[in-house]
């Protein structure tokens, strides 16, 4: 039998977007991220990140700098009880990457190249499976990849009529609803 499981967008759903979040003292954990992940384990889902990290293909810091932190945020989550099982990422962006990093790539969301990956390395189902995503193109990847059940969460700091419109499954405020889905 194949694998349920918890696919997370970073900026946005595990910590607040503060644009190009890479040091420590700028990650701020979303509220309920923590209960959540806890949650989803303990009903046997892998939790796995699948993030758009435009910010190396930029420039404005490294491969390196962006392992660091998601070691640091991943000793966080054990220390809360959760943990994550992978981390993917993509740092391309088709127009404002430099050098390699500038191009087209079937991993950058709302490709599913991250989410496909995933479930082949880690025997995923995805039918079975579940994303939450703050933006419509974690939605469109999710979906693209096979996911039938996602989450896109709204802040609600946003304003109403600037809030995206997405074919979600489900639309949540706060990540501890999503807790009822999984």
């Amino acid at each position: 039998m194949k694998n349920r499981a918890l696919f997370l967008d970073r900026d946005g759903v595990i910590n607040i977007d503060h644009g190009y979040v890479i040091r420590r003292e700028d990650f701020h954990f979303v509220d309920g991220i923590f209960d959540l992940v806890r949650h989803a384990k303990s009903q046997g889902y892998l939790v796995v990140v699948v993030t758009n990290q435009a910010g190396i293909g930029r420039g404005y810091y490294t491969e390196e700098d962006f392992h660091q932190l998601m070691d640091w945020v991943a000793e966080r989550f054990a220390e809360n009880g959760g943990a994550i099982d992978k981390v993917y990422f993509c740092p391309d962006h088709p127009e404002h990457g430099i050098g390699q990093y500038q191009r087209h790539s079937p991993m950058r969301k709302p490709g599913p190249g991250m989410i496909l990956a995933a479930c082949e390395e880690l025997e995923i189902d995805p039918a079975h499976s579940l994303l939450i995503g703050d933006k419509p193109s974690d939605i469109e990847a999710g979906q693209a990849a096979g996911i039938t059940t996602t989450l896109l969460f709204i802040h609600s700091t946003i304003p109403q009529e600037s809030k995206p419109n997405a074919a979600a499954t489900y639309l949540i405020n706060d990540l501890r609803q999503a807790i009822q889905i999984c």
